[in-house]
Formats: C-alpha cells, structure tokens, sequence
C-alpha cells in the first residue's frame, strides 16, 4: 500500500486529493499537515511512500520545507502539487529535488499517475513541464527566465527577499549568517540585474511567483 502525506494548508484541498485517492486500491492518504512546521514533524516521526506538497503556506513554505527534507529526508519522493502554473515554479523546484510538479487544474488521473511513477524511483514531467525542459537544455541562458538562472539556495533566497523578507529574518529562518544572507542576496541581484529588493518584488509579481 502506497502511503501518502498531504501538505496544504487548504482544507478542501486535501480533501480532494484524498476522495481521488479513495478510488485507488493501491493507495492510501495516510496523513495530512496544513504547514511545512507540521510537515517537516510527521516526516520526521512517519513513515510515507511519497509527499504531495504545496508551495504557498504559511509559515514555512514548500520552498523551504522541500530544502529541510532533502536533508532530512532525501530518498522520499516529493510531489509538487500547486496552484502555480509550470513555467513559474516548476523548473526551480525540480532542481531542488522535487520528483514532479503538478497544477492544481489538472485531472485526477494525472495525480495518480504521478504518485506511481516517482514512488519507483521516477520523475513525473508533465507534457509542459517536458517542453519547458526542453527548451531549457537547448536554448542559451539569456533565454532562461531570470529566476530560472538561480541556483537552488539562491532562488531560496529570493523568494523571501521578494515577499518582503529582511535579510536578518532570512538568517534565522534558514539557521545561516546575515553575512551570509547578504552574500546570497548581492549574488541574486547581480544575476539577475537589479538594484533593490523592491525591483524583486515588482518581477515576483510580474510573474507571478508571489501572490
């Protein structure tokens, strides 16, 4: 049986993706957690199959928890489950270790696919997502959205800088230096050709990597 944890702070979220589950013979939505501090708890004290994580909560984040358990956990597979389209997310979170990303919008059947497919040991690519990666391998780097050009820390980094995160809070939250934070954010700057954390901001929003 197929052991599945379900991240979302959104109630009727997860009840959802546990009536699509009820149908599977194979497969059983054997928890819930509403924030990556709850997350990051069961993980720790569970055993689960796959994780289906959402990127926007609050709190700790699916960005920062899919960091804290590649390091806690690195051989369980993590399924990005979002409202987010691909080209938004999708790349960045691969790179940091997620085994699939999926819309929200998508049809159920997709959901379960994904879920057997990187409980084998897998990657789940959605057609989109196949595309997106395709083009990525092929075309130059100035081709590449500019937070697509991130390393993962990085891009860690810029995600809080651009919701208004001070670089002190940053520090503490990822349990690193404020020299090192600002490090970080010097380099996402240059990277990406800005000046200020407000020019992060207004380009999260333009492409609506914040909500």
């Amino acid at each position: 049986m197929i052991r599945i944890l379900i991240a979302d702070d959104h109630a009727i979220v997860r009840a959802g993706v546990r009536q699509f589950i009820a149908d599977e013979s194979d497969m059983v939505v054997a928890g819930e957690a509403k924030d990556g501090t709850e997350v990051i708890e069961m993980v720790h004290s569970g055993t689960w199959d796959v994780l289906l994580l959402d990127i926007s909560m609050p709190g700790q984040n699916g960005v920062d928890t899919l960091k804290r358990l590649k390091h806690l956990k690195p051989e369980l597979p993590v399924l990005i489950l979002s409202g987010f389209s691909e080209s938004q997310y999708a790349v960045n979170m691969m790179r940091a270790g997620a085994s699939g990303y999926l819309n929200k919008e998508g049809a159920a059947s997709d959901l379960v696919t994904a879920v057997r497919t990187v409980v084998k040991g897998n990657k789940y690519v959605s057609a989109k997502l196949a595309q997106m990666l395709a083009n990525d391998l092929f075309a130059g780097r100035n081709e590449q959205p500019l937070h697509e050009t991130l390393a993962e820390r990085e891009f860690q980094v810029f995600c809080k800088l651009a919701s208004g995160v001070s670089v002190s809070k940053i520090a503490e939250a990822l349990n690193l230096s404020v020299k090192t934070i600002s490090t970080y954010r010097t380099r996402v700057l240059e990277k990406m050709s800005m000046k200020t954390n407000a020019d992060l901001t207004q380009y999260a929003i333009r492409n609506r990597l914040i909500e």
